[in-house]
């Protein structure tokens, strides 16, 4: 599991570099030189997609997500661990077929070949990537639905112990 994490964090702190290093020789180009990066809007906007959707299944992982924790206080540690368990069910049952439409969606994008405007880079690869990166986040929220332990339940305060299921090491 730690393999994976450091790939998708790999992938989303590239794209992330690169857009920066996109957007920095892209305004020096139009200000000193009056001449900006053809399809650079193109390539921020992909590489913006690589970003968010490497970044979803580490936000999963860590338990990054917008928590709304109001009766946590009022609720006994085993329940919370009975939500955790459901709310990471309830996740892959939301995001599995996300994934599906999102594949479907990348199928007919190929089939019809849609290409960005100004570099005609194909759509569908990066579609195709989104799919498998949203199916990977369904996939790791069963993981920790069957592996949650009731020490990796949410805290008092709302926060996670920062553990990983069992075996995630």
């Amino acid at each position: 599991m730690k393999t994976i994490q450091r790939f998708l964090a790999w992938l989303a702190g590239g794209a992330l570099f690169a857009m920066m290093v996109l957007t920095f020789v892209d305004v020096l180009g139009r200000k000193f030189f009056d001449a900006s990066i053809t399809g650079s809007l193109e390539i921020t906007e992909l590489l913006m997609l690589v970003m968010i959707f490497a970044g979803l299944p580490l936000a999963s992982l860590a338990g990054e997500h917008v928590v709304f924790d109001l009766l946590d206080r009022a609720l006994p540690r085993a329940v919370r661990h009975l939500q955790h368990r459901l709310s990471n069910a309830i996740c892959a049952l939301l995001l599995a077929p996300a994934a599906w439409l999102t594949f479907v969606r990348a199928q007919r994008t190929l089939e019809q070949g849609d290409q960005t405007a100004q570099l005609a880079l194909g759509l569908a690869p990066f579609q195709f990537a989104a799919a498998g990166l949203i199916a990977l986040t369904a996939l790791m929220h069963l993981w920790l639905m069957v592996g949650a332990r009731r020490e990796d339940t949410p805290e008092i305060d709302g926060t996670v112990s920062g553990k990983l299921p069992a075996g995630a090491e």
